[in-house]
């Protein structure tokens, strides 16, 4: 049984991905559209350098490997997830009680509804500065700080798409929960642009532990870096980034399937 849903997702992605690439002109001009639309918060930055020459502690180079980090991982995350943002569409027209009716996972039916290919620029753009930042950041390369550098965005990514979900899934208990949502996905994505500690102390705990944002850049860049942590948190954190995407998979997956069992359905 999970290997026919396996099949008929795969088959559904790769239709919505046909559809898309159709139109090769209109799909070009989509993903750079999302490429200038990531880049400007590098600039953002950029500009705020040409008047400082540090920002919580940390150079120009520091923070743009920051920002590479966490905008790769929001990348990956909104391609692969992004769709979960159509949850309080879906409840309000009652289209969510068809999809309970399937013989197939709920989510990966909403996730697979629409892969938005455009979202690759987002994911281009942070590539490009992440391969920027890693070359001009002064990073003394080991095998460890390697294994750091290919996984830490898609540890980001998996801590993002638990967060995404999590958030979401709040439209199981509000009207439209949409904008509740979006600023915990789209606020946690600008605030792990930056090193936590330009942030005052509650934030700071939020972004580790209760939105655990501090895990998708600031700690691996840390240990990219060599550097202790200014605030003093044990250096164990900086590697502990793939513990805690997996935990938050965890509770993400809690909250969802919480969610559902509490769903009875709009009367639409």
């Amino acid at each position: 049984m999970a290997d026919t849903g396996t099949a008929v997702h795969r088959r559904i992605i790769a239709s919505r991905i046909r559809s898309q690439l159709a139109y090769r002109t209109s799909f070009a001009l989509d993903v750079v559209a999302q490429l200038i639309g990531q880049s400007i918060e590098l600039v953002a930055i950029l500009v705020v350098f040409t008047q400082v020459t540090s920002l919580g502690g940390f150079d120009r180079n520091e923070v743009v490997l920051m920002y590479a980090l966490a905008a790769t991982a929001f990348g990956i995350a909104d391609l692969s997830v992004g769709q979960v943002e159509e949850l309080p569409n879906l409840i309000r027209t009652g289209e969510l009680d068809v999809l309970l009716l399937r013989p197939l996972g709920t989510l990966a039916q909403i996730l697979s509804a629409d892969v938005a290919l455009k979202r690759l620029g987002r994911v281009a753009a942070g590539l490009a500065a992440l391969a920027y930042a890693l070359a001009t950041s002064g990073i003394e390369w080991t095998p460890v700080r390697v294994l750091v550098a290919v996984t830490a965005p898609l540890t980001g990514a998996v801590i993002f798409a638990a967060v995404w979900v999590a958030a979401n899934t709040v439209s199981f208990w509000v009207v439209d929960g949409r904008e509740v949502a979006n600023s915990v996905t789209y606020g946690s994505n600008f605030a792990t642009s930056y090193p936590i500690t330009v942030y005052g102390p509650w934030l700071r705990r939020i972004l580790c532990f209760a939105v655990p944002g501090a895990f998708v850049a600031y700690f691996p860049a840390l240990a990219l870096l060599g550097r202790p942590d200014p605030l003093g948190f044990p250096v164990a954190l900086q590697y502990a980034s793939p513990l805690v995407a997996a935990l938050a998979v965890g509770g993400a997956a809690l909250v969802w399937r919480t969610g559902v069992r509490r769903y009875q359905g709009t009367g639409s």
